[in-house]
C-alpha cells in the first residue's frame, strides 16, 4: 500500500510512534521537558500571570541568566509576589547593588518571606548593624527557616549570648550540617570542662551530632568522630571516618589515618597518607614522614621532612632536627635546633638542650632550661632537676622535684622519693612510692619494695633441698619481677628463696643468671649449691670467679678445697687472699688456715 505524503513530515506530525532506538537520551528528554516548561511559563508570563513570571525568573536566575531573569522578576514583584521580590534582591546582590537588593528583601520580608528576612539579616550583619541583623534573623528563624536559625545562632554565639545553643540546635535538628558540627563542638567543650551540661551524657550527645554532620559530608565532623572512636578503641570505624574526611581534603584526617595504619603494621600505606597530608601543609604528618625515613636510615630525606614540618609552623620539626643532628654527632647544630624549639616553648626541646649543655659541662647554663621545661610540664626535666640538686648535695630541693615528677608517674623519681622516705623512717610513704616505681617498670624499685616487704614477714620453716613448695609470697613476686628485668641482687635473692623452699633447679637458674651477669654473690651461692650436689670442681670455678671479684668467703672456700686436695701452696695463696678480703670472721678463719698450711709446707 502506497503512503501519501513525505515520510519526514508524517514523523513530525506525531502520527507515527517512534521505535526505542530512535528515542532521545534521558538527559535530552529532561532538557526538552525543561525547555517546554520554560516556553509554557514564558507564554503565561506574557499573558500577565505573575506566578509564572516569578517561577520563570527563578529558573533563569538559577541558570545564571541574570539579564533574562530580571524583567520577569520585576514584573512579578510589581504584582506583589514576595518570592519574586526575594529573588530580585538576590539578583541585584549578585550584580553588585547590595543596597537596592536590601530594599527588595525588606519588602519580601515584611510580606512574610523567611528567606528574604534571612538575606536581610545577613546584609545588616555584614555592615555591622547587629541589632537590625538580629531582628531580621530572628524573624526568619522563628518562621522555621534553617539558614535563618543558623545565622541567628552564629550571631548570638559571637556575642556570647546564652540563646545561641537553642537556635544552633534548631538548625541542626532541621539538617544543617555546620550547625550540627558546631553544636557538637560546644557540647564537647562543656563535657571537657566539667560543666553542668558536660559529663558522659554531654559527650555522648556531642558524638551523635558529630555523626549526623559527618553523615552529611562535614569533613571536620568526620575527623572529630574518628578521634572519638579511636580513643574508645573502635579502630576500624575510626579508620572509616578518617578515610571519609581525608578523601574530602582534610589533612589532619589523612595524618591520623596514617598513624592508624602505622600502628596496624602498614607503614607503606601510612606513608602515602602522611605524604598527602604533608603536601597540604600538615606539620605533624611531615614530622611523621621524617621519623619514618630516619628509622629507615635515610637521614637526608628525614631532615627534608623535618624542615617542611618547621616551615608549616610545627615546632616539633626543630626538635626532631635537633635529635637527628645529635644522633649524627653534630652537636653544635643539635644545640641550635634545640634552642630554636625551646625558645618557641617546646618543653622537651628545653630538656634536651639542658642535657646537652650538662654533657658539655655547662651546669649553670643547663639549670635554667631544666627549670623552664619542668615548669612547662616536662616530667623528665623535673626528674633531671632532682638529679642536678642531689649532685650538689641540696637534698631538700632534689626531693621537691623528685616528688613533682613522681606525682606525674615518673618511675625513677618515685624510686628516689621512696628511698628518701625509707631514710626518714616513714615506711608507709616509702612503700607507696616504691609500689609506684615498681609498677612503672623500675627494677630497683621492685627490688627495694620486695626487700621492704621481706623484712616484715615472719621467718618460714626450713625445707629440705629437693622438697618443692609452690606457695610464693608477695615479696618473692616482686623479687622475681626485678630479677626478670636483670637486677642481679634480686636474682640472687630469688635464688636464695627458691633454695629455702627446696627448689634446687630454680635456685641454680637464678644464681647462674646473676653470676653470668657479674654478681660475685651469685657466683658464690652457685658454687655452694653445686658443691652440695657433689659438683665441687665446677663449684671451684664459680668460687674463683667470685673471689677474683672480691668475695672473701669464696676465697676461703677455695683455700679449703685446695688444702683437702693436698695443693698446699695454692691453698695458702687463696687463704692469703681471703685474709685480705674479709670480713673479720673470714679473715680470722683464713689466717688460721694459712698458718697451718705454712707450717705443713715448712715441715
Amino acid at each position: 500500500m502506497d503512503v501519501m505524503g513525505d515520510k519526514a513530515t508524517l514523523f513530525e506530525s506525531g502520527r507515527f510512534v517512534q521505535t526505542y532506538d530512535a528515542e532521545p537520551a534521558r538527559d535530552e528528554l529532561a532538557d526538552m521537558g525543561e525547555a517546554g516548561e520554560e516556553t509554557r511559563l514564558a507564554l503565561a508570563a506574557q499573558s500577565g500571570d505573575a506566578e509564572a513570571a516569578s517561577v520563570l525568573g527563578a529558573m533563569l536566575l538559577r541558570r545564571g541568566d541574570l539579564d533574562g531573569a530580571e524583567p520577569h522578576l520585576r514584573a512579578a514583584t510589581a504584582a506583589g509576589d514576595r518570592a519574586a521580590a526575594n529573588n530580585l534582591g538576590v539578583l541585584l546582590h549578585q550584580r553588585g547593588y547590595p543596597e537596592e537588593a536590601a530594599g527588595w528583601w525588606r519588602i519580601a520580608a515584611v510580606a512574610g518571606s523567611a528567606a528574604a528576612a534571612h538575606a536581610l539579616g545577613r546584609h545588616h550583619r555584614e555592615r555591622g548593624d547587629e541589632p537590625a541583623a538580629e531582628y531580621w534573623l530572628r524573624q526568619s528563624a522563628e518562621q522555621g527557616h534553617v539558614l535563618g536559625a543558623y545565622a541567628l545562632a552564629d550571631l548570638l554565639e559571637h556575642r556570647g549570648d546564652v540563646g545561641a545553643e537553642h537556635w544552633m540546635r534548631a538548625a541542626a535538628e532541621r539538617g544543617h550540617r555546620e550547625a550540627a558540627y558546631r553544636l557538637a563542638r560546644a557540647l564537647d567543650r562543656a563535657a571537657g570542662h566539667g560543666d553542668e551540661t558536660g559529663g558522659d551524657s554531654g559527650a555522648a550527645e556531642a558524638e551523635q551530632w558529630y555523626r549526623q554532620a559527618a553523615a552529611r559530608g562535614h569533613r571536620r565532623a568526620a575527623l572529630q568522630l574518628g578521634a572519638i572512636l579511636e580513643k574508645r578503641g573502635e579502630l576500624k570505624e575510626a579508620g572509616r571516618w578518617y578515610l571519609t574526611s581525608a578523601k574530602d581534603g582534610e589533612p589532619r584526617a589523612a595524618c591520623a589515618l596514617g598513624f592508624l595504619l602505622r600502628d596496624a603494621g602498614d607503614s607503606e600505606s601510612a606513608a602515602v597518607w602522611w605524604l598527602r597530608a604533608a603536601q597540604d601543609g600538615d606539620g605533624n604528618a611531615a614530622n611523621a614522614l621524617g621519623a619514618l625515613h630516619a628509622e629507615r636510615g635515610e637521614p637526608q630525606t628525614a631532615e627534608r621532612w623535618y624542615r617542611a614540618a618547621l616551615a608549616a609552623g610545627d615546632d616539633n620539626g626543630a626538635y626532631n632536627l635537633g635529635l637527628l643532628c645529635a644522633e649524627q654527632g653534630r652537636t653544635a647544630q643539635a644545640e641550635q635546633w634545640y634552642r630554636r624549639a625551646a625558645y618557641a616553648g617546646h618543653r622537651e626541646a628545653a630538656n634536651a638542650l639542658a642535657i646537652l649543655l650538662l654533657q658539655n659541662g655547662d651546669t649553670s647554663g643547663a639549670e635554667p632550661w631544666f627549670s623552664k621545661a619542668a615548669e612547662a610540664g616536662s616530667v623528665d626535666a623535673a626528674f633531671n632537676l632532682g638529679i642536678l640538686y642531689a649532685g650538689r648535695g641540696e637534698d631538700e630541693m632534689a626531693l621537691r622535684w623528685y616528688e613533682r615528677a613522681a606525682a606525674a608517674g615518673h618511675a625513677e623519681a618515685a624510686l628516689q622519693v621512696g628511698i628518701a622516705r625509707l631514710r626518714e623512717g616513714d615506711e608507709q610513704e616509702a612503700e607507696r612510692h616504691l609500689r609506684c616505681a615498681a609498677g612503672g617498670g623500675s627494677a630497683e624499685g621492685a627490688y627495694r619494695l620486695a626487700a621492704l616487704l621481706d623484712a616484715r614477714r615472719p621467718p618460714e620453716p626450713a625445707h629440705e633441698l629437693g622438697e618443692i613448695v609452690q606457695e610464693k609470697t608477695e615479696c618473692e613476686e616482686w623479687y622475681e619481677r626485678a630479677a626478670s628485668q636483670g637486677h642481679r641482687r634480686a636474682q640472687v635473692r630469688v635464688g636464695m628463696l627458691a633454695a629455702a623452699r627446696g627448689d634446687v633447679v630454680e635456685a641454680a637458674r637464678w644464681y647462674r643468671a646473676a653470676a653470668e651477669a657479674g654478681s660475685r654473690n651469685g657466683a658464690f651461692n652457685l658454687g655452694l649449691l653445686l658443691a652440695r650436689e657433689g659438683s665441687e670442681p665446677e663449684a671451684a670455678v664459680w668460687w674463683a670467679r667470685a673471689a677474683d671479684a672480691g668475695h672473701g668467703r669464696a676465697a676461703l672456700r677455695l683455700a679449703l678445697v685446695y688444702a683437702r686436695r693436698g695443693e698446699l701452696a695454692e691453698g695458702q695463696r687463696w687463704a692469703d687472699r681471703a685474709v685480705a678480703l674479709g670480713p673479720a670472721e673470714v679473715s680470722e678463719r683464713a689466717g688460721r688456715l694459712r698458718d697451718a698450711l705454712r707450717e705443713e709446707l715448712s715441715a
